[in-house]
């Protein structure tokens, strides 16, 4: 997932919206989980979220966690995003 911050966010909302997003590579349904900045920002302040599950159901559990819920809220506030879910 790709998250394009928007231009108006303080850069501490970004550094605490990195940090939210880092605290939910401990959730028992995620197999790997990476978040980081692009390194080029021409085109504004990107965050990655790279994330694994071992299967479906996994995957589901993990969208309805309240942490994730509450990570995700906040985030749609800063930031638009570009989503790609796919099954290896």
């Amino acid at each position: 997932m790709l998250f394009r911050i928007h231009d108006h966010v303080e850069e501490h909302d970004v550094d605490e919206a990195v940090d939210a997003l880092r605290s939910l590579a401990d959730l028992p349904c995620v197999e790997s989980w990476h978040i980081a900045r692009s390194l080029d920002e021409r085109k504004g302040r990107i965050l990655i979220e790279e994330a694994t599950f071992a299967d479906e159901d996994a995957f589901a559990a993990f969208r309805t966690d309240p942490r994730h819920r509450d990570v995700a809220a906040r985030m749609s506030e800063i930031s638009d995003w570009w989503i790609g879910d796919y099954r290896a």
